[in-house]
């Protein structure tokens, strides 16, 4: 008995000790990956094996597509997917990263993000591109879709608020038309964007109020009955998986708070309390969904998912980056 409960108290001291050691890694910028959360699909970045070649070589040219309030990458620096293109690209794929207005309508973005896949696919010589949208970009990556399904592989959406953003019909019920409240408001979101588009190497003019109406409950609700492709039939089920020859995916996460050493963190929090429903911060769970649903409960916030900001992201949780490898590897099995 004696001896058991020596062995018992060591192993303790020895579990809680791999514990902090494991704690003081993830804070120190390791990523740390929870068994219980890695798919099968990526546990082989999670468990840290080498590289395969042309692993996520897709047949089409992988495009990531920003959301609001974002840039490719600013003084060629700070991604906005951070580290992401260069994970795909490490084993085959080739990869472009887009810019759009920062803020703008979901067609006004659209129509930029139009511009530039019409000169990727005649710079590469390849027919048609994987569209993948974060946030706002999955307006924009639909619209492209709708407009011009003949450049089109696949659709990937991920933590767009395809049925609107609660947050954008609070600020826009408290943000009168016409009121000094929103002209101050427009004056200051549009020179950040101004700012952003500067240091990213674009003058695109900015619209943060159309933007922000574009993702409200009534702007989503207008762009959908456009452009319906790939939307749930139900309040919270999937959509179709494939039409006219394109795929169609989508995932989010649900956990504002993530990591303590996060600045975003806070804020994400704060937003996250106007939902009804489990969120990112920004956006719900179910109007995150689109196509085939892949997963939308990563513990991951709006930021975390495209690895943001400067990848601190959950200790015990996926790593954001294994989800995008995993995908674009999901894409190539599909002739993609």
């Amino acid at each position: 008995m004696r001896t058991d409960q020596s062995t018992r108290c060591l192993m303790s001291r020895f579990a809680h000790a791999a514990a902090g050691i494991c704690l003081f890694a993830a804070l120190a910028g390791c990523t740390a990956t929870a068994t219980q959360e890695s798919s099968a699909e990526d546990e082989g970045e999670s468990r840290g094996e080498a590289l395969t070649a042309g692993y996520t070589k897709t047949k089409y040219p992988v495009v990531l597509c920003h959301g609001m309030a974002g840039f490719d990458s600013l003084f060629g620096v700070v991604d906005y997917f951070n580290g992401i293109a260069e994970t795909l690209q490490a084993e085959g794929a080739d990869v472009h990263v887009t810019h759009v207005p920062a803020f703008a309508s979901s067609e006004q973005r659209g129509e930029a993000l139009l511009a530039q896949i019409e000169d990727i696919v005649a710079k590469t010589g390849k027919a048609k591109v994987n569209l993948i949208g974060h946030s706002h970009g999955g307006f924009d990556v639909r619209y492209v879709a709708a407009v011009r399904p003949d450049l089109v592989a696949s659709v990937t959406t991920i933590g767009t608020p395809h049925k609107g953003a609660e947050l954008a019909d609070f600020l826009r019920s408290n943000i009168q038309n016409g009121s000094f409240t929103e002209k101050v408001v427009s004056k200051l979101a549009n020179s950040l964007g101004t700012l952003e588009g500067l240091l990213s190497g674009d003058l695109s003019p900015q619209d943060s109020l159309a933007g922000l109406d574009s993702l409200t409950a009534a702007g989503a609700g207008a762009f959908n009955a456009k452009y319906p492709l790939g939307l749930p039939g139900t309040a919270c089920g999937e959509g179709p998986e494939s039409d006219g020859g394109m795929r169609f995916y989508s995932w989010s996460g649900t956990t504002p708070l993530t990591n303590v050493l996060d600045p975003g963190d806070a804020a994400l929090w704060v937003s996250s309390q106007v939902y009804k429903e489990a969120n990112d911060g920004l956006v719900g769970r179910c109007s995150s969904h689109f196509g085939k649903v892949l997963r939308d409960d990563y513990t991951m916030n709006h930021l975390d998912e495209v690895n943001q900001v400067l990848g601190f992201v959950a200790v015990f949780a996926t790593n954001p980056k294994s989800v995008f490898r995993a995908h674009a590897n999901r894409l190539k099995n599909a002739g993609l």
